[in-house]
């Protein structure tokens, strides 16, 4: 009963905002270590096509092995001895059983240690520094340098290596991108590097590898490759506080958003909240350009009015027991919340 009261609550307001459900991100995007785009993510698809290329040779000549021996006739029946093969047995058990296999794992490990030195060592010095905090379950993003704080979208310019610093506020976790990198797990009180670089524009999807905790399969991001002009831009843009809002019904959303308490957990900067207690404000991303983002809840729904209008109401149906409780805000609070979240571009 209470799972479809949560359904009934987030449909509504999802309905209430755009006239329409709460929609997946569309189009789907299905990341594949097989296509790669980024130098390290090559590596790693090289390894794997040899993987499967050993084994596809050694499941044909065990298939090979096995039609032979159904095809040839008995050696023995009940009233004659078997053949005597020699040496044949100890041969067969010293190349297939001992020979062969050491040679392939020779290759595989050699391959193996070959992919992980090229990873490790960038073609070039990574240009800047980003630094990822994996919290239950979301990603928050920084860049010390540029002074800049994002969540859940890592933006990076096309054929330059980024050094990205991982760290985790709470379990471990593992920062995935198929297409451009392999893992690197976020470890509490350690941090790890990884170095991730782009060399075709596009939106790549990132996922924690690791399991760490009910919400693990809703732990998503995004890393927007882009050209050095628009990643200019989209860094001058980030550096902006919030633009004070002007139309009305913003405004009176801008106090829907102190008042309801959104303020303890989010930051918004160039809003006023200089009376606002924020011991606990690492609890949620910070939204001063949420409307800049493809995405809301850590990549689990695309950027929309509806979609956003649910996550405010009802989070806990997208993921239960995710830290943001549910909002009980009557429907003109939520259109003025909303016409004020849309202003945070």
């Amino acid at each position: 009963m209470k799972r479809r009261y949560q359904s009934g609550l987030f449909l509504f307001a999802s309905l209430l905002a755009s006239g329409c459900s709460a929609q997946p991100i569309s189009p789907p995007i299905t990341p594949s270590t097989l296509e790669p785009r980024g130098p390290n993510a090559a590596y790693v698809a090289q390894l794997w096509w040899l993987m499967l290329g050993l084994g596809i040779a050694i499941f044909v000549v065990v298939l090979e092995l096995l039609t032979a021996a159904l095809l040839r006739g008995r050696r023995a029946t009940s009233t004659t001895a078997p053949e005597t093969g020699g040496d044949v047995g100890r041969r067969w058990l010293l190349w297939g059983g001992i020979a062969l296999p050491l040679v392939v794992l020779v290759i595989i490990f050699g391959d193996t240690m070959y992919t992980l030195a090229a990873i490790e060592t960038p073609q070039a010095q990574p240009a800047f520094l980003i630094h990822v905090v994996a919290r239950q379950w979301w990603w928050q993003v920084d860049y010390p340098a540029q002074g800049i704080t994002t969540a859940n979208e890592i933006h990076v310019p096309v054929g330059v290596p980024v050094q990205i610093q991982l760290e985790s506020a709470d379990v471990i976790h593992s920062f995935w991108v198929p297409q451009l990198a392999g893992k690197m797990d976020l470890i509490p009180s350690q941090a790890n590097n990884i170095t991730l670089q782009s060399d075709q524009a596009g939106v790549y999807r990132g996922e924690c590898a690791e399991f760490c905790g009910l919400q693990h399969a809703h732990m998503g991001f995004m890393v927007v490759a882009q050209s050095q002009a628009d990643f200019n831009t989209w860094l001058a843009a980030q550096q902006q506080p919030a633009t004070a809002p002007t139309d009305p019904t913003a405004v009176q959303g801008q106090q829907v958003f102190v008042s309801a308490g959104c303020v303890f957990c989010h930051t918004v900067r160039g809003l006023d909240d200089k009376p606002i207690d924020r011991s606990a404000i690492d609890l949620g991303p910070d939204l001063t350009h949420l409307s800049s983002r493809l995405t809301i809840a850590a990549a689990s729904l695309s950027q929309n009015r509806g979609n956003l209008a649910g996550w405010v109401i009802d989070p806990q149906h997208v993921k239960p027991g995710a830290q943001m409780p549910n909002q009980y805000i009557n429907s003109a609070d939520l259109q003025a919340l909303l016409a004020y979240l849309a202003t945070l571009q």
